[in-house]
Order: C-alpha cells, then sequence, then structure tokens
C-alpha cells in the first residue's frame, strides 16, 4: 500500500507582507481535508540541486497565528530552475522522491514562470497552482484587484514619506525618495499620490523603450525652479526604481558595475539610483547658479517584511484557502485570484505574453484617468506654465536666463510626455485645462484699523440685540 500523498508549498522571490498568511490558511485547509502539508524551505534553493532535506512539517499548531507576522515561516529565495532543464528536473524528482503530488507556490511573475515551466515538466505528476505576491503590484491580474503585499507596503511607504514631508518642509531641502518596484511604478505612484509628496516618476510616463538619465534630471531640475519661483526650497520626489531597468545603455553602463539576480533582473537595489540622480541634479542646478540641498533615501527592504495590514491578512487568508481547495479539487497550472468576492482561476496559458514567452507584467496605464489625477496634485512643469508668459518669465529668472533659453531647454519635457499626448487624443475624459493659481501666494487684503474693528464689533451687538 502507497503512503499518502502530500501537498507543499514554497515561497519564491522577494518577501511580501502577508506570505505567512497565504501558508497558514492553506495548511489549515489541507489538514483538514486530511492531507499533510511540507513546507519547503528557502524556494526551489535545495530542490533544484536534488537535496530534500530541508523541509518543515506544517501543521495547524504552528501555523494558526503566524497570519499576524511579516517576513515567511519557511524561507524564501530567488533561486530559479528554469535556467537549466537539469534544475527543473531535479526539482519534479525531489518533490516526487518527498511524495509530493501538489505544489502551491508564492511568488511574482519570475516564481509564476518557474511554477508554470515546472507544471509542464511534471507532465500532471505534480499539480501546481500559483499565488501572486509582489509588493510591486505587477502581475497580471484584472484591474483594481492588487497583489497581495502592495497595500501593506503602501501603507508604511506613506507613514515614511509622511515624516520625510515634514522634515523637508522644517529643513528646507528636498528629498528624493527611491521607491521599490522593479519594472512597473504602481508602488511609487500610490505612496507618492496619498501623501501628496511634490512629484513622483514613474517609467509608464516616458514614451518609446529607452529613457534617458537627463531626461529624468530635467524633470526634477524643473520641479525644483518652478517650486523656488514659488518661494519654496523643500520638496519630496518619490522614484521608481523601475527606470533603472528602460535607462539608455551608456547611461546604464556610465551608473556603476551592475550585478544581476538569478533570473537576469538587474539588482536595482545595489545601484545607488538617488545618489546618482541627486549628483546629477546638482551639477545640472548649478549652471543656473542655484545651490539645493538634497538627501537620497530608499525605502523597499523596510516595506517587505512588515507585519500586513488587515487587509492583507484577510486577502491573503482568501488566496491561501481558494489556493489549497482548487489543488485539493484537483486544479492545477492557475495562478488564483479573488474578483468581485469570487475565485477566478487565471490559467497559466492565458496570462503567458506571446512576446516574451513569460508571463505578462502589469504596468500603470498613463492614459487613465487615476494617473491624470495624481499629476494634477503633482507640482512640476506643465504646459500651462509654457503658454503663460509671466509664469515663464519667473522661471526663467530664477535660473538667471531669457524665455527662450528656458523653453530651448525644458519645453521637449512636455513634448515628450505620454500624458499630454494622451489629453490631445481626448482619452482622458475627466481632463481640465492645467493651471498653476493653486500655487501663487495668496493677496493681502489691506490690514483692517483697530478703530475699525470696534466699530464693526458695535455694529455685530447692535444687530444682535435688535
Amino acid at each position: 500500500m502507497s503512503a499518502p500523498k502530500k501537498l507543499s508549498i514554497l515561497v519564491g522571490g522577494g518577501p511580501a507582507p502577508g506570505i505567512n498568511s497565504v501558508i497558514g490558511a492553506a495548511t489549515i485547509r489541507a489538514i483538514v481535508e486530511g492531507v499533510e502539508v511540507l513546507g519547503i524551505r528557502d524556494g526551489f534553493k535545495w530542490l533544484m540541486n536534488g537535496d530534500i532535506s530541508h523541509v518543515k512539517e506544517l501543521t495547524i499548531d504552528n501555523v494558526s497565528r503566524i497570519h499576524f507576522r511579516g517576513g515567511s515561516y519557511i524561507g524564501i529565495s530567488r533561486s530559479n530552475p528554469t535556467k537549466d532543464k537539469k534544475h527543473l528536473e531535479n526539482t519534479v524528482t525531489s518533490l516526487l522522491r518527498l511524495n509530493v503530488d501538489r505544489l502551491i507556490t508564492i511568488g511574482g511573475d519570475d516564481t509564476a514562470f518557474s511554477a508554470l515551466k515546472l507544471d509542464e515538466m511534471a507532465a500532471d505528476r505534480i499539480k501546481v497552482v500559483h499565488v501572486p505576491k509582489t509588493i510591486d503590484n505587477d502581475l497580471d491580474l484584472p484591474h483594481g484587484i492588487p497583489t497581495f503585499g502592495f497595500q501593506t507596503a503602501r501603507h508604511i511607504g506613506v507613514e515614511l514619506v509622511k515624516n520625510l514631508m515634514v522634515d523637508a518642509k522644517t529643513t528646507s531641502r528636498w528629498y528624493f525618495v527611491v521607491s521599490m518596484g522593479r519594472k512597473a511604478g504602481h508602488l511609487a505612484l500610490g505612496i507618492g499620490k496619498a501623501t501628496g509628496a511634490t512629484l513622483t516618476i514613474i517609467p509608464e510616463e516616458f514614451p518609446g523603450e529607452v529613457i534617458k538619465l537627463s531626461h529624468i534630471v530635467d524633470v526634477l531640475v524643473g520641479a525644483i525652479i518652478k517650486r523656488l519661483s514659488y518661494g519654496r526650497s523643500d520638496g519630496v520626489a518619490i522614484i521608481a526604481e523601475g527606470l533603472v531597468e528602460r535607462l539608455a545603455t551608456e547611461d546604464l553602463e556610465s551608473l556603476v558595475d551592475i550585478e544581476r539576480d538569478a533570473h537576469d533582473n538587474i539588482r536595482i537595489a545595489e545601484v545607488n539610483f538617488g545618489e546618482i540622480l541627486k549628483y546629477k541634479v546638482q551639477e545640472r542646478l548649478k549652471q543656473f547658479g542655484i545651490k539645493t540641498s538634497i538627501v537620497a533615501k530608499n525605502i523597499g527592504y523596510e516595506l517587505r517584511c512588515a507585519d500586513p495590514i488587515p487587509f492583507d491578512m484577510e486577502y491573503t487568508r482568501d488566496l491561501g484557502f481558494t489556493a489549497a481547495q482548487f489543488i485539493l479539487n484537483g486544479g492545477n497550472g492557475a495562478m488564483v485570484s479573488i474578483q468581485n468576492g469570487y475565485f477566478v482561476p487565471l490559467y497559466f496559458n492565458d496570462i503567458i505574453d506571446p512576446a516574451t514567452g513569460r508571463t505578462r507584467v502589469r504596468m500603470v496605464d498613463p492614459g487613465s484617468e487615476t494617473f491624470y489625477i495624481a499629476r494634477r496634485y503633482m507640482l512640476r512643469l506643465n504646459q500651462a506654465d509654457f503658454d503663460d508668459p509671466h509664469e515663464l518669465a519667473k522661471y526663467a529668472a530664477t535660473c538667471g536666463i531669457s524665455l527662450d533659453e528656458f523653453r530651448k531647454q525644458f519645453y521637449y519635457l512636455i513634448e515628450n510626455d505620454l500624458l499630454y499626448k494622451y489629453l490631445k487624443e481626448g482619452k482622458i475624459k475627466l481632463a481640465t485645462a492645467d493651471s498653476n493659481a493653486v500655487y501663487k501666494p495668496s493677496v493681502r487684503k489691506t490690514p483692517v484699523e483697530p478703530g475699525e474693528i470696534n466699530n464693526l464689533i458695535i455694529d455685530q451687538v447692535k444687530t444682535n440685540k435688535s
């Protein structure tokens, strides 16, 4: 008589708040159904090398309260079994040796791709179901449905940036805050929009595949000049780290020796992008005789292992339950999702991008109303600045150059901004004219003389008595 088959759970990629909640919910659901559960330690790291000793039995007792905590109860790694066919074969063989016939993977787009390839290699010997995890919010889920961990990461990020905004105003300095988000700008934009940061820069707002470093620098310089012209020497810019992946080759090579991870992604956290931008912006401002204090700050590692907020605790318990029940019911080859309160499997074959052969990445839509609203709350150079000679004269005076020269150096920012392209096409239905009225100092009324105040008080008393 053969031993009962087991269900296993592993976590790949980087940490995200809510991992433990998925592990706990899936484990409890499987055990209630009479299925033994194994936690695979450190993602694919050991399995792909044929090592089956790094496993942990998961029970209701040891997982029932882990949903409150950040991190991963069974560890995590970015080890990639898909780069070598032998590693993929080892992974399947290792799971079969552990008597596993069902695997739940938890991870982002790279782990989803590994799950897809593992499903193909296993050829129905092992059923594979994936739970989408990433604080980047860039997995191909329907609009409005976040990846788990995103809401907690944004929440913690907002708290950090809120404090930096007060510090910036208090000390009359700028902060360049580089936010995690390897390809998409969801996290940076979410933090920037929620806090009302001075501006947010994301890769999706730039046309074409390649972004010049000088273009990013000029967006920041333009915002600093505009802010100075209104009498403010402080500000906070939220910058998506995904900009690094789209930098022009010559700019990328000039940064530092670029490291890549097991999935061939640039290790962006190792590139001190904020410091590089700080140096480049200060050098550019020197051309106009402007000196500005700038502090570069990275946020990302502080967000990944935070304890999940209630939204993510509840959301991930739903995901863990549905992943376990789906696979126990015979489900296979799919990523789980909750849509409008209902479980919807997203099958691997349907979420593959034909152009890349990998899972699709969900980017910020720069033609959406939500992005347009975010932009309307930012302070940065806009079309109205170049349409109003009085505004333009103010900025030019701040730089010590002529109006024509200012236009020559900065108008290309408007010409190469996808938002204005979509505005011209009429894609944004709620569009209104650009305006800087909110930034202009309010006109002070002539002070009321003391005698006039007394007369006003007497008149008010008479009115009340009548």
